[in-house]
């Protein structure tokens, strides 16, 4: 009898954790979180992604540890900061699921909790790849770039520029890279009104979540 207790009471807390409030988190937050719940778990995605060998955890993994309340484990993760916004997963998935969206909301996620990791060079990149679009309305490469190059001091910011050298005379001769457009400076007609557009975009976010 005490067994079968023990039994009964160890189901009802595994069936408690998988019915967790995490998943509801996750659907309420994070882009296109509501999908979270349509994985079947056949893998595709993770067999289709170049990075698919050095993923902490695959996508579909990470899918079933949200299902599985494992807040922490996901959220810490630097596996959604692996994404390259390649698309292989959401062609190929079967129940077309949009993964990539899902990858690169929970990885915004983790960052606007603090809860990313430190130090992640796929997470510097994306931030600063933002901020420009953000004060410039698109990318400024010139400056996008001398960020990345100089992001660990000056020295080492000259020998990453030497070392691309020859990627960007390679550019120039195939005449994907003007360099006198890139020093004139790459920004939108209206960045004004590109300000205002995402700060209305984020009192509608902070009002669908309740923070307003």
């Amino acid at each position: 009898m005490t067994t079968a207790m023990t039994t009964a009471n160890a189901n009802e807390a595994a069936v408690a954790k998988y019915k967790n409030n995490f998943l509801k988190e996750v659907e309420a937050t994070v882009e296109e979180g509501h999908w979270v719940k349509m994985c079947m778990q056949c893998g595709v995605c993770a067999g289709s992604c170049p990075f698919g060998p050095h993923w902490e955890h695959s996508p579909q993994k990470i899918f079933m540890m949200i299902r599985a309340g494992k807040r922490e484990e996901v959220l810490k993760s630097d596996a959604m900061w692996m994404c390259t916004s390649c698309y292989n997963c959401m062609v190929r998935c079967p129940r077309q699921l949009p993964i990539t969206h899902i990858m690169h909301g929970l990885a915004n996620y983790s960052y606007r909790l603090g809860l990313s990791p430190k130090g992640q060079p796929n997470q510097a990149i994306a931030k600063l790849f933002w901020d420009s679009a953000l004060k410039y309305g698109r990318v400024n490469e010139l400056k996008f770039s001398l960020a990345m190059y100089f992001r660990d001091g000056f020295v080492q910011g000259v020998k990453n520029a030497l070392a691309m050298q020859g990627v960007g005379l390679g550019l120039v001769k195939a005449g994907r890279l003007n360099p006198m457009e890139i020093i004139s400076g790459h920004t939108c007609k209206d960045t004004s009104g590109i300000h205002k557009m995402i700060a209305k975009a984020r009192e509608i976010e902070d009002r669908r979540r309740g923070l307003a």
